[in-house]
């Protein structure tokens, strides 16, 4: 069984020493919530390094109450905003992509937390890996986009990669005291969304205030939104075969709509193991910031008795397609699930704009599939390449289609 993490912790809190954390995408919903965390253990963690897009305000709110070593601000507009509200805290403040990539190498920065959305995570992720940093991966598209090339360079510099999305996390927990015991199966949960049950036709007509009402989390727009396609399942399927080093055709997904299981694994004797919880990010990420210590925590308690019923159904593949296109993409390698991911960051940007339909999204994809020049064993600048070109096509794909 191959893994793209070890049983070893991240680094010695023995001495007391409060390990020191990169969160890149603060002021998101894991970024908040990773706070959140930080801020329940005083002691355990110190935050050296905050970023964020274009959230000014709350990027200089969390920097006045935590104190970093420095904060980058990607949108290099808001850049004097930010450093004067923090020159007089002694905070360097830094902006622009090239910062966001680069501020992840500095010395004092023991795990990076990727908490950014979309391929924008891909090259920090890269740099960290490289500057020796752990993982703590909330930013799923960067094992979509280039899993091989992240798992090979994380072996190379002995960096892990612990999973902080749930149902990677609850397959991580499952693992524990398993690492030499072969998988034989993962089963992903997922919710089914807000339009569980619903057809084609139904479909047709949802708003983006429909598609925007999970029934159970809490999540960004975007995430909400590939949940409500299933597209987020399919790239967390992509993402655990490179986690977890398993085969296409050992990845399960089953639709569990009460979110309590949250995955689970199967091994060659037969037996299941699953994690179970309410659907609250901050146990995962806990998990992930904390390993290989079960920090103590408030949260609320799942009770069997809340919760008399557990139900499980198939996935409908037919009315959710993004799911299939994940597995084709997936099977075929190389740089379509780049293609993928990057087809459906613009597709849906375009929806929440209401400039497409819900149904436009994975009609996006696949086009995208059938029309981008496939290449088997991609570099670095093949991704980059990929990803612009992918991106392009898109646009061209619904101004042609479906734009006045």
């Amino acid at each position: 069984m191959s893994l793209c993490f070890s049983i070893a912790p991240v680094g010695t809190t023995s001495d007391n020493q409060p390990r020191s954390i990169a969160i890149l995408g603060a002021t998101g919903s894991i970024g908040t919530q990773a706070l959140d965390v930080i801020r329940a253990h005083p002691g355990k963690f110190q935050v050296e390094v905050l970023t964020a897009h274009r959230n000014a305000d709350l990027l200089i709110q969390q920097s006045l109450e935590f104190q970093p070593n420095a904060v980058v601000i990607v949108e290099e507009s808001l850049y004097e905003k930010v450093r004067d509200a923090l020159f007089s805290r002694g905070i360097k403040v830094y902006a622009g992509k090239k910062a966001l990539a680069s501020v992840v190498e500095m010395g004092t920065i023991d795990m990076v937390l990727t908490a950014t959305v979309g391929y924008a995570g891909l090259l920090p992720t890269i740099n960290a890996i490289k500057a020796g940093k752990h993982i703590a991966l909330a930013n799923k598209e960067t094992l979509v986009v280039a899993g091989e090339l992240i798992t090979k360079l994380a072996r190379q510099h002995s960096v892990n990669l612990y999973p902080v999305d749930s149902e990677h996390s609850a397959i991580f927990q499952c693992l524990a005291g398993e690492f030499h015991n072969p998988i034989e199966k993962i089963i992903l949960t997922a919710s089914g969304g807000p339009f569980r049950g619903k057809n084609r036709k139904f479909l047709e007509t949802v708003t983006r205030e429909d598609a925007l009402k999970h029934p159970n989390w809490e999540m960004g727009a975007k995430v909400t939104i590939d949940s409500a396609t299933l597209m987020n399942k399919g790239l967390e399927v992509i993402e655990a075969k490179w986690l977890f080093g398993v085969r296409a055709e050992q990845i399960e997904v089953v639709v569990h709509p009460q979110s309590i299981v949250h995955s689970l694994v199967q091994f060659q004797d037969s037996s299941i193991k699953a994690q179970l919880g309410l659907p609250d990010m901050r146990l995962p990420i806990q998990y992930a910031l904390g390993y290989p210590e079960r920090l103590k925590a408030d949260f609320p308690r799942f009770n069997f008795m809340d919760y008399p019923e557990l139900t499980f159904e198939a996935p409908d593949v037919d009315t959710f397609s993004n799911l299939s296109l994940a597995y084709e993409a997936m099977h075929q390698g190389g740089n379509m699930p780049c293609i993928l991911n990057a087809a459906n960051e613009i597709a849906v940007a375009e929806f929440l704009q209401k400039k497409i339909g819900f149904l436009h999204i994975s009609e996006v994809v696949a086009q995208c599939m059938q029309t981008i020049g496939y290449v088997q064993q991609p570099d670095y600048q093949d991704y980059v390449d990929t990803n612009d070109e992918t991106r392009i096509k898109a646009f061209e794909i619904i101004n042609r289609s479906w734009k006045d």
